[in-house]
């Protein structure tokens, strides 16, 4: 697998992920666990471009108002902002099947509901759209979620074949980290 190219100091590219993933001009994307920097769903804003909308969703309001804090600093407007507990299917204030992808970086070793993150991402996205995750590789690294924490990306890929998702790539996100693109084909 061919190695992302990142800024120094970098431990993963959002942009180059996001284009990975396909995120461009006019989409509908959801950053799943958004947390209080925006680091993903600034650059989908900017990718989705005017005509398009980025979901910041988290369950901790003060990483929303971080987010909108930094989309203020940068003059994005085209971030709405959900705040909901996304393991609840259901609970995200958004219209089924209305996205285009939705990402879920760094979060799915915090939940032990993970079958039920992936199936909000389902009922969210679009036939055709696509699930984009990237989590922490379950080696150890000098930094990052203690290692019985970490998820295994064949149990995500389990999870997300087994609800109806396609595995279309796998690829290595950057040198701490596994990347997973699914596609919504139901």
């Amino acid at each position: 697998m061919a190695k992302m190219p990142m800024a120094t100091g970098e431990l993963i590219s959002a942009t180059n992920i996001l284009t990975k993933a396909g995120v461009g001009e006019k989409m509908k994307v959801a950053d799943f666990g958004c947390g209080d920097t925006g680091y993903f769903i600034i650059p989908a804003a900017k990718l989705v471009g005017p005509q398009g909308v980025a979901y910041a969703l988290d369950i901790q309001k003060s990483a929303l108002d971080g987010v909108k804090n930094q989309a203020k600093i940068q003059d994005i407007t085209n971030i709405e902002y959900v705040w909901t507990n996304l393991e609840i299917v259901g609970a995200a204030k958004i219209p089924d099947a209305s996205l285009d992808s939705v990402l879920i970086i760094n979060n799915l070793y915090q939940s032990k509901k993970r079958g039920e993150i992936l199936r909000e991402a389902l009922r969210l996205l679009k036939i055709g759209g696509t699930l984009l995750a990237v989590d922490w590789k379950v080696i150890g690294t000098p930094f990052g979620p203690v290692l019985s924490l970490r998820v295994d990306p064949d149990e995500i890929k389990r999870l997300a074949l087994s609800l109806g998702f396609k595995l279309k790539e796998e690829f290595e996100a950057g040198p701490y980290h596994y990347g997973l693109i699914f596609k919504k084909e139901i």
